[in-house]
């Protein structure tokens, strides 16, 4: 039997190929274009080769042939011949913003959707969205400030927060309501080399609570209390009062929304035989701008979204317990945009709205 003359491979282009060989972004056809000059540079026989890697004889002669006369340039594709495919991305373009007929029934392209429409492949599409920075999978929400106030209340609170007042303490006070007390109906998986944790999808409803919190913009520290099921103003007010103990003796600036509650007449009342209190409301529709919503996001990925609760006791006593801790390593937020910023989008021929997004 004829022995296989090796081919011949300098050892720079040999560490190239190795390379091409274990990288898993290049094209499948690129590696097989390795690994078949990889194994004739070994002395593998032509028909061996085309056994292991599963392609014709004539594919590895004519690989061998290319690298031999042009090196690792030989392994890449040369141009094809024919008219190249034209695609129109004006039209591409336009038809993704203006959205699919209603004789498709969706709300939005895909790229195969509208390439079936155009004509033309689901790639091009793909490659004119990327070129573009078009998304039409994606959704954000937004919500209309109508507050006719608006400029003010903006100016007031974003002033707290960029030039607080001297000796004042100013805070931050909202409630999260209908907290979920959710048993799961079987114990978590816990988290695995190459596993996220997993948990069952159905679950037991054992009741909701409501959390008050206020947090001190100074220094990120939580004043809280929970309740069992009502945010009424009597449990507004005495939440006020709890705050207005654990800041004795100095002016005290509280940040809320326009909830009703907050401006119930006994709570009027009790403001006004307090007068070191004073409450500024957010605009309506942006209740973004109380810093305490922060802090609501945080307590809901941290020690909520995820934990299985058999009463709702149970779950005050985890709020309990995380806010407890989060106390310990608490850190203000830092507010940086001024009210001219925010306040440049509120222009007569724009709607007003919250400036931003959910």
């Amino acid at each position: 039997m004829a022995v296989a003359v090796p081919l011949e491979v300098p050892d720079a282009d040999r560490g190239e190929l190795r390379s091409w060989v274990r990288s898993p972004s290049l094209p499948s056809g690129l590696v097989t274009r390795a690994r078949i000059v990889l194994l004739a540079a070994e002395g593998v026989p032509n028909a061996e080769i085309a056994r292991r890697l599963q392609v014709s004889r004539q594919t590895v002669v004519t690989w061998r042939n290319r690298f031999r006369s042009a090196g690792l340039a030989g392994l890449e594709d040369r141009p094809r011949s024919g008219r190249p495919v034209e695609v129109d991305e004006a039209q591409v373009v336009v038809c993704t913003l203006r959205g699919p007929p209603e004789r498709l029934g969706v709300t939005h392209w895909s790229s195969r959707l509208l390439a079936a429409e155009l004509g033309i492949s689901n790639v091009a599409i793909a490659k004119v969205w990327r070129k573009w920075k078009i998304q039409p999978w994606r959704s954000e929400t937004f919500e209309f400030s109508t507050d006719p106030e608006l400029e003010a209340k903006v100016r007031d609170v974003v002033g707290l927060y960029l030039a607080p007042p001297d000796k004042a303490v100013v805070v931050c006070v909202d409630e999260k309501s209908q907290i979920q007390a959710l048993d799961r109906t079987a114990p978590m998986l816990p988290v695995r080399p190459g596993l996220a944790e997993r948990r069952t999808h159905d679950y037991l409803r054992h009741g909701t609570t409501t959390l008050f919190a206020a947090l001190e913009v100074a220094t990120g520290r939580i004043t809280a209390d929970v309740c069992y099921d009502r945010h009424r103003s009597e449990e507004f007010l005495r939440f006020l009062k709890a705050v207005a103990e654990a800041h004795p003796r100095v002016k005290l600036h509280v940040v809320v929304d326009n909830y009703a509650t907050h401006k119930h007449p006994r709570v009027k009342a009790w403001l006004a035989r307090n007068p070191r209190i004073t409450l500024h409301f957010t605009p309506t529709g942006c209740s973004w701008l109380n810093l305490v919503e922060i802090f609501f996001g945080i307590i809901t990925r941290q020690a909520i979204r995820r934990g299985t609760f058999t009463s709702v006791p149970d779950l005050i006593a985890a709020i309990g317990r995380y806010i407890d801790a989060y106390n310990q390593r608490c850190r203000p937020f830092t507010w940086t945009k001024t009210a001219d910023e925010i306040l440049e989008h509120a222009t007569p021929h724009r709607p007003q709205t919250s400036f931003t997004r959910h």
